[in-house]
């Protein structure tokens, strides 16, 4: 499909010639594998220290060249940053929950970027004890983000974990609350992942391997105690993630060990954090569950006999005998039990029909169960899990593609619900204005493929709207259709937005998530592309005027399409794209990788690699005509490593036919999940719109 030049986009053209497009050095290169050698001549492009000279130079001209290319919708990125800026509260704060005689919050002041972590003891009338001020922490610091923060079970101190670099490696620290002072010593090169024993001195934790950034290693530090911390437990097999809390009911530490396709969990008595972890139930191949303690008994969500999960009860006299385990809920084949928040007298179960996330009420007892409802053709909610175990309170969060997300509760006794906070949209945003549908739309193998649509009521359906369809669809990881109040900007501008819930994800149950990995991959971007198709067969989008976004996994997805029908896109967002498929799940040293074969499949095997070599976006560029694209890295990424859209990007500039723009936006001071801070992140989200309308020829 040619796509006509807008007056506009022939002066941006004319713009790009006299600008000059970095042109990356070819240099000689073979990836060696089981299966042969490749030739790589970007390869030169990797640079694990991230000191490279050359290296550095390449991502700052390609920078340069991106700013200079932007430079014409400047004002329009000012614009709709003053947009998204509009309609946030400044002084934004969370519904505070209770804990252990405390009520817990975090909130934003004006103007600031980070949280405030606070708590008031007994009331929320108490005065306000401040446990961390984000702002202060991350004074000088280009990156900071806390990604986990804890409290010990008697109140008095306070574990955090915090990254100042953007590639998750935490340093963890110990802060006293009485005196505000920091003990203990820094651990360094850890997870996110934190949990205390009852004694509150000790902290399990997971440690990093600081080159594969593999979290193997449960070790526990106490306070006071001298020599390095002990290793708990150590996971030997690498395809296995860890990860440590406390059961709701506080009597056990949990360390949890699962892959793709099975799962352990072990269990420490919170009472005594030196004694051995004991196995619940052991590792079984492709059987996956995980365990709660509440009361008297372990709650279970299993998929023992069970596609799509179902939910069970142990006793200590039970647990180890699966057999013996008592059924709550059975398996569905039409309803995947996504997660369940277990209290003493009942149950709240996240599940997903039809491809919808649904909230279902087991009460104690005899008492039957329900579900919440809803008005709308498609909508999110989700359990928030509090954490004491005797709430007769169910808390949790409704959102749509037209409804700001609202914090309900629903109390139990008397069946009354409150709306506890809707997120409040500064200007005139009313719902009313914006029609939202869930349709869906036919793959190539006859699969119906789930699409949530939004888009404003004046916008006709009649192939005249610009289009911006989204995906992710990969790790079981679902797209839910939730509110987005920066997207009123694209909607406002007559955009139709839709969401693609491709196979890889796991909207219509764990088949739909194995239909979309390993060697049925390709699926995901087939359904991409045949929900592409349909919308603008349907009139919900003009041919000429679709645009595609994705990012990480969702970016691969960019990748594919981009490569296998790039005639249907005017334009492409990739974030932090994985794109070199076979390479990275080469090397083992690379963070992550083998996390992931049961995800992709291990090219060292040669039906894998085949089939990796055959859909890897990286590998498949060739001399075609390509959209606009706008691809970003992040030069700390850990998920992602930044020479993975470097090389592609370099490699595409080289092969493609087209005078299309093809911009690298590297971030120097960040990782996987691009700038921290609330205002900043808005500033690359209206980089990357800009970017959408510059190409649209709707920018200024």
């Amino acid at each position: 499909m040619t796509k006509p030049p807008t007056a506009t986009g022939q002066a941006d053209r004319a713009q790009r010639s006299r600008l000059t497009a970095p042109v990356a050095e070819r240099r000689g290169f073979v990836v060696e594998s089981p299966h042969g050698g490749r030739e790589d001549p970007y390869y030169w492009l990797r640079d694990d220290d991230r000191r490279d000279p050359q290296v550095l130079a390449y991502l700052a001209a390609e920078n340069a060249y991106a700013e200079q290319v932007l430079a014409s919708s400047r004002v329009t990125a000012d614009r709709l940053y003053a947009e998204f800026a509009s309609r946030i509260a400044q002084d934004d704060s969370q519904v505070p929950y209770f804990d252990r005689g405390y009520w817990y919050y975090r909130r934003f002041k004006c103007g600031q970027e980070y949280p405030i972590i606070a708590r008031k003891k007994g009331s929320l009338d108490a005065a306000e004890e401040v446990l961390l001020d984000e702002n202060e922490l991350a004074q000088g610091h280009e990156f900071f983000n806390v990604g986990n923060w804890k409290v010990s079970p008697d109140g008095r101190k306070l574990a955090y974990a915090q990254d100042i670099v953007g590639r998750n490696q935490y340093e963890i620290r110990i802060k006293d609350l009485a005196t505000g002072k920091l003990v203990g010593e820094s651990i360094e090169n850890a997870q996110a992942s934190l949990a205390w024993a009852n004694d509150s001195r000790t902290l399990y934790y997971v440690e990093r391997d600081p080159t594969t950034l593999l979290g193997s290693k449960v070790r526990r530090s106490t306070l006071g105690a001298s020599g390095p911390h002990p290793v708990v437990y150590e996971e030997l097999d690498k395809a296995f993630f860890v990860d440590v809390r406390r059961t709701k009911s506080g009597r056990y530490l949990v360390i949890e060990l699962f892959s793709v396709t099975e799962s352990e969990t072990r269990l420490v008595h919170a009472d005594r954090p030196a004694s051995e972890p004991r196995v619940f139930y052991p590792r079984e191949q492709h059987h996956l569950y995980s365990v709660e303690h509440v009361g008297e008994r372990y709650i279970i969500r299993s998929n023992w006999r069970a596609e799509n999960y179902r939910v069970l009860s142990a006793s200590e006299r039970t647990k180890g005998r699966r057999a013996k385990w008592r059924e709550l809920v059975p398996h569905r084949k039409d309803t995947f039990v996504s997660n369940v928040a277990a209290y003493r007298s009942f149950l709240a179960i996240g599940e997903r029909s039809g491809g919808i996330n649904k909230i279902r009420v087991l009460p104690g007892g005899n008492g039957q169960s329900f579900y919440l409802d809803a008005d709308e053709p498609a909508y999110a909610m989700a359990v928030i899990d509090l954490p004491g175990p005797e709430s007769r309170t169910l808390r949790y969060r409704y959102t749509s593609l037209t409804t700001p997300e609202s914090i309900v509760e629903l109390d139990l006794d008397s069946g009354k619900r409150t709306i506890r906070k809707q997120a409040p949209v500064g200007g005139d945003f009313a719902p009313e204005d914006y029609v939202t549908e869930f349709i869906s739309a036919p793959s190539k193998d006859g699969t119906e493929i789930p699409v949530s649509l939004v888009y404003r009521k004046t916008t006709l359906r009649d192939g005249t709207a610009p289009l911006l369809i989204s995906g992710y669809g990969a790790y079981g990881a679902s797209y839910p259709p939730r509110f987005s109040s920066n997207r009123l900007s694209l909607l406002d501008r007559g955009f139709v937005f839709a969401i693609a819930h491709v196979r890889g994800g796991q909207e219509m149950g764990r088949r739909w998530y194995d239909q979309g990995r390993l060697l049925a991959k390709k699926n995901t971007f087939s359904d991409f592309i045949a929900a592409t198709e349909h919308l603008v067969a349907q009139g919900y989008a003009a041919p000429d005027k679709v645009f595609a976004s994705g990012g990480s996994a969702g970016g691969l997805l960019m990748g594919a399409i981009a490569n296998m029908r790039p005639e249907l896109y005017r334009g492409i967002v990739a974030s932090v794209p994985f794109v070199d498929v076979v390479t990275t799940m080469l090397d083992e040293t690379i963070p992550l990788t083998s996390n992931e074969f049961d995800e992709w499949g291990d090219p060292k095997k040669a039906k894998y690699y085949e089939y990796m070599l055959s859909y890897s976006p990286y590998d498949n560029v060739r001399a075609q005509n390509y959209p606009a694209m706008l691809v970003t890295a992040g030069l700390w990424d850990s998920q992602v490593q930044y020479f993975e859209p470097a090389k592609w990007v370099a490699k595409l500039r080289a092969a493609k036919t087209d005078g299309n723009p093809l911009l690298l936006v590297t971030d120097m001071d960040a990782g996987h999940g691009g700038q921290s801070g609330r205002f900043r992140q808005l500033k690359q989200q209206a980089r990357n719109w800009a970017f959408v309308l510059q190409v649209l020829g709707q920018a200024q």
